[in-house]
């Protein structure tokens, strides 16, 4: 198992706790991140876009012109795809692009994505927030030398902290078994409490974040 020192708000020492080795101690494992957070975004898309083909296109049930002796070539309808005003193409038809992704790769994933940051440094663990006020969390982010895009992880109990953080435009809030992949990827920096820090336990009970 890792080690990581616990801090205080104000930046202090206060102990060190042990981090779960299959969580915070795996071998990053680029392509299967590239997967998921893949199949995230690609959850995300709407999937509505709609194009009208010639028979959606209102008009155009009449020839144009007569078959024979314009020395034009025949046309049927004005609605075709060439006639301005006429049907599209080939496009677009509303679609799901929803992309299957085993859970154990999506916790791969996010074990992945969480030892990345661990070994750069760049995992904080706080005490306790112990605060309600957005100065306090910017003085408490200071404290901890977070500079940069940070994500705070917090439990659902830990309300005052969380609308304390939610304010400050660098950073991302998240609930614990919200946690994923790809929020890990976008943030320079990954902050926890005590009470937030992932375990095996809790991630079998939450299944993966999608």
């Amino acid at each position: 198992m890792a080690s990581i020192t616990v801090k205080t708000v104000a930046g202090q020492d206060a102990g060190s706790i042990e981090l779960a080795a299959e969580i915070f101690g795996v071998q990053p494992n680029v392509p299967v991140m590239h997967q998921v957070v893949v199949a995230q975004l690609a959850h995300r898309r709407a999937g509505t876009q709609s194009t009208k083909t010639r028979s959606d296109v209102s008009g155009g049930g009449k020839k144009p012109f007569r078959q024979k002796g314009t020395g034009s070539a025949r046309q049927g309808s004005t609605r075709a795809p060439h006639y301005v005003g006429g049907g599209i193409a080939l496009g677009p038809k509303p679609r799901s692009y929803s992309m299957k992704v085993n859970k154990k790769v999506v916790k791969l994933a996010l074990a992945s994505a969480l030892s990345d940051r661990f070994n750069e440094g760049r995992v904080v663990v706080a005490d306790d927030w112990g605060f309600s006020k957005t100065k306090d969390a910017v003085a408490a982010l200071k404290a901890l030398g977070i500079d940069g895009t940070v994500l705070v992880v917090v439990n659902r109990d830990e309300e005052a902290a969380a609308k304390a953080f939610r304010n400050i435009p660098s950073v991302q809030l998240v609930l614990q078994d919200e946690l994923n992949a790809y929020d890990v990827l976008c943030n320079k920096h990954i902050l926890f409490s005590k009470k937030s820090v992932p375990t095996p336990k809790a991630k079998a009970e939450t299944g993966a974040a999608s």
